[in-house]
């Protein structure tokens, strides 16, 4: 009988006091629970007497489990250590209690609270976070240290002993101070080694390899005298867009015109007759070429790359991407690409190879080691690569559909009056077109860039825009890749990028060597499925990481390895 009573108050207990998951439901009946129990044992204690025998109570092993996650949600809770203190604030939160400060650092084992961790409900529509630009001066530019100490900050172009003329030549371009991937990668290029070079977005990587191309070039230029019937190409340049191919172009002209260099380009969209104009005169020193146009000017013999002393590779994630991997293995198989140091002079001298990009796909190792020795090449790795730049302020805003003209409206306005340069990101064509003919009902003065567009119209879109002929750009990720985006203030990514890639790239558009501050970006998350990726770049914010999943993306099978970029 006592038994019976014993089970039937387990039995009412388990029907009226159902127990959540949820933190709320779990403060109003953990002590419930427990009061319940606590009768429970004081009931069988008062029927039972000392003759009587030993009343086992059986609690239902489920029950038990729920009460005690149901105690451990409520103690971390209540004991929650504060991640704001004094200074300021790394990320801002609409809800104050999530915020975290600069000098607050997540331990190890402690998982970050984020502010969109309940994005993927309506519920959450209006919330919103910002990660704080916390310096002012971008991780790549090196800073003074002091006065009276000889630094990297004070040294200039002079200190790789290039030729005089060509640092008159940066100097009255207004390049003084070379940043920390140039003072790494010049030298090594330089003393004539293949180099992989993996560093942010806007860091000076173009130059980093015209610079001491420039100079070789010059030099040999000096020894040895071609008519134009004569002259040979020597280094080429190959880039995933006919835009990216003009602006490598306008800065290899820039410092090499002085020494009567001569840089060409040919890109896509061109049929072969425009290619073989290209070449009709004389062949260049300097090609910067997109694959498919270099691919026609093999295939017609228009060029050889027989003599070639420099190939690079630029914007190696899209050139390794299965789309392009298979032209630039083509490409390669008519190069002799060096090995060794001793391959790179001579009369039979092959061609150094410079591998440079922001971000690298897996398969980059498998495809050069087909033309050369992985162990030859020189990895020179940012400290900084993957990571979201600290002085670019970066704003994500959950937002239904609909409200997205009102909230861009409103962000342009700002821009415009702060006279600020803006990209508008879409994630396709039909979007680009469809924001075009909204903003112009809006009044709002702007260009589009997409894929679609005839190349040659795409190239005039995008130098009217640099030139500052128009304020608002909407484009594709086709203007994300390399392209020099200086007067760019804001960056708004109306459809949220689908990788991470996708994402360092467009943030990478502001913030970039030369440009005077650090730029905004502006995200809006309007789909469940974007919030997965969101959730990503917030934890490796408040942990101060590199994003998830990219860490392995640089493969170094026996490779040097410089790691001294900070």
């Amino acid at each position: 009988m006592q038994f019976a009573k014993v089970g039937n108050v387990a039995f009412l207990f388990n029907k009226q006091l159902p127990i959540t998951r949820s933190a709320s439901i779990a403060r109003c009946y953990v002590p419930l629970i427990c009061g319940h129990i606590d009768a429970m044992f004081a009931s069988v204690r008062r029927m039972t007497t000392a003759a009587s025998p030993a009343v086992v109570i059986r609690i239902p092993k489920r029950m038990q489990e729920r009460i005690e996650n149901i105690k451990q949600v409520q103690s971390k809770r209540t004991n929650k250590l504060p991640t704001v203190k004094a200074g300021r604030l790394l990320i801002k939160s609409k809800n104050p209690q999530l915020n975290q400060s600069v000098g607050y650092t997540l331990g190890k084992f402690e998982q970050p609270v984020l502010s969109s961790k309940g994005w993927k409900s309506k519920e959450a529509l209006g919330d919103y976070f910002t990660i704080n630009s916390i310096q002012s001066a971008p991780p790549f530019i090196v800073t003074h240290k002091g006065e009276d100490n000889d630094t990297a900050g004070h040294k200039t172009f002079e200190c790789f002993h290039i030729c005089p003329e060509l640092v008159e030549t940066l100097q009255s371009l207004n390049i003084i101070h070379p940043t920390t991937v140039q003072m790494q990668t010049i030298p090594k290029i330089l003393k004539r080694h293949n180099i992989l070079c993996a560093a942010e977005t806007g860091s000076g990587k173009t130059l980093a390899y015209l610079l001491p191309i420039i100079h070789k070039l010059q030099a040999e230029k000096r020894l040895e005298t071609f008519t134009d019937a004569e002259r040979r190409i020597q280094a080429v340049v190959i880039v995933p867009s006919r835009e990216l191919a003009e602006q490598v172009t306008s800065v290899a002209r820039s410092i090499g015109q002085r020494f009567g260099l001569v840089v060409k380009a040919v890109g896509g969209g061109r049929g072969v007759g425009n290619i073989k104009a290209t070449f009709s005169h004389s062949q260049p020193d300097v090609l910067v070429a997109t694959p498919g146009a270099l691919l026609k000017a093999l295939w017609k013999k228009f060029v050889s790359l027989s003599e070639l002393n420099f190939l690079v590779i630029d914007e190696a994630d899209t050139m390794f991407d299965a789309s392009f991997a298979g032209m630039l293995e083509k490409i390669l198989s008519h190069t002799q690409v060096a090995s060794r140091l001793s391959e790179t002079v001579g009369f039979t001298r092959k061609a150094q190879l410079v591998v440079v990009g922001a971000t690298f796909p897996g398969g980059v190792g498998e495809i050069l080691s087909k033309v050369t020795d992985l162990g030859s090449m020189v990895v020179v790795k940012s400290q900084m690569l993957h990571h979201l730049m600290p002085h670019v302020k970066q704003t994500f805003l959950r937002v239904n559909g609909a409200d997205k003209i009102l909230e861009l409206h409103q962000a342009l306005k700002k821009a415009e009056q702060e006279h600020k340069g803006v990209l508008l990101f879409c994630n396709s064509a039909s979007t680009v077109n469809w924001l075009g003919y909204t903003l112009e009902e809006m009044g709002v003065c702007h260009m589009r860039l997409q894929g679609e567009m005839p190349a040659a119209m795409r190239e005039g879109i995008f130098r009217n825009f640099q030139r500052g002929n128009v304020d608002v750009l909407i484009c594709t990720d086709i203007a994300s890749r390399g392209l020099d985006t200086q007067r760019v203030g804001l960056i708004v990514n109306y459809d949220f990028p689908e990788s991470h890639t996708d994402y360092i790239h467009r943030a990478g558009r502001v913030g970039r060597a030369g440009c005077s501050g650090g730029g905004e970006v502006l995200s809006f998350v309007t789909h469940r499925w974007d919030v997965e990726l969101v959730q990503k770049i917030e934890t490796a914010a408040r942990r101060r990481t590199s994003l998830p999943g990219m860490e392995s993306e640089i493969k170094n099978p026996s490779h040097k390895t410089d790691l001294s970029i900070e």
